[in-house]
């Protein structure tokens, strides 16, 4: 029983992260660029998540940490910190978010490709399943569904950018996994979002600068807190708690669900409507996630 609840609660945790980020896409997108670059923004979002951290870690949790360890700690920021937030936020400030949405759900093949290649796991045909259905409900609601007309130009790039976001994001989850055996999720962010403050420094220092504070609404002020709190320090700590218990693979499958609360989020805001096309993406992608994790979860059993 134990078991079977901390399983439930990490189901939970990355459910809730991926709602945190289904809603960022939106959030995100009313301050950028506008009002905050997306560099700049970065470096507001990663510093002020590494202070939360260092406080969290060091009330609760002083563990000591490996100096063998340090250069997979070193990995973890560059390919979950540097590359992942600072190509997500430029890709997102170019492209819309319904665009976003569709490329994250890369993520799960790439994760199951390097999954094969540095934890030899096995992509068996029912995962395979439920990778198809899942990106079948991510395409159908791109193709049918309402999204802002952008550039041609900007927005291709803009989507190679979150693209490759969801190639380094894939890297992080398998690369992060053997720390979870050793250290507490919250000692680990601690360690790997102070790496990853420093490198994104160089690339938003000058796009902080030039923030006009004073501009700000309360609207905006909220957004700021919202993607520092939100989408920065608890999506990443409820992501890391539940890779403790659950493989790279399963975790990345849940990103499948996020064109479907970006599109739900756009629809709670008044700035789209529901229709048919929204039911079938959602059971799709749904489907989608069952298949993949039910697989895994009867070969872990039969194992």
């Amino acid at each position: 029983m134990p078991f079977m609840g901390n399983k439930f609660k990490a189901h939970l945790a990355v459910l809730m992260a991926n709602i945190l980020y289904g809603a960022n896409y939106t959030i995100a997108k009313e301050v950028m660029p506008q009002f905050i670059k997306p560099f700049g923004f970065i470096v507001i979002r990663v510093w002020c998540a590494m202070i939360l951290f260092i406080i969290m870690a060091q009330l609760f949790f002083k563990e000591k940490i490996d100096r063998k360890d340090y250069p997979r700690f070193l990995l973890c920021a560059i390919f979950g910190v540097a590359i992942n937030q600072l190509l997500f936020f430029k890709g997102l400030s170019l492209t819309s978010p319904i665009n976003s949405g569709l490329m994250m759900v890369t993520n799960p093949i790439f994760v199951l490709l390097m999954t094969g290649i540095f934890m030899n796991e096995i992509i068996n045909a029912r995962r395979i399943l439920g990778i198809t259905c899942g990106i079948a409900g991510a395409v159908s609601l791109i193709l049918f569904g309402n999204h802002p007309t952008l550039d041609s130009n900007s927005s291709a790039i803009g989507d190679l950018f979150v693209m490759i976001n969801s190639l380094s994001y894939a890297i992080y989850l398998v690369i992060v996994k053997p720390l979870m055996k050793k250290y507490h999720p919250v000692t680990i962010m601690q360690v790997v979002f102070c790496l990853g403050a420093l490198m994104v420094l160089p690339f938003g220092y000058s796009e902080y600068q030039s923030v006009a504070w004073s501009s700000f609404s309360n609207t905006i002020w909220a957004a700021v807190v919202f993607v520092i709190l939100g989408t920065t320090f608890l999506a990443y700590l409820f992501n890391t708690l539940a890779l403790k218990e659950l493989s790279p693979a399963v975790v990345s499958i849940y990103i499948y669900l996020q064109p479907l609360l970006a599109a739900g989020f756009a629809i709670l805001l008044g700035r789209d409507s529901l229709h048919l096309i929204h039911f079938i993406a959602a059971s799709l992608i749904f489907l989608g996630v069952y298949l993949t994790t039910s697989g895994i979860a009867v070969k872990n059993r039969l194992n």
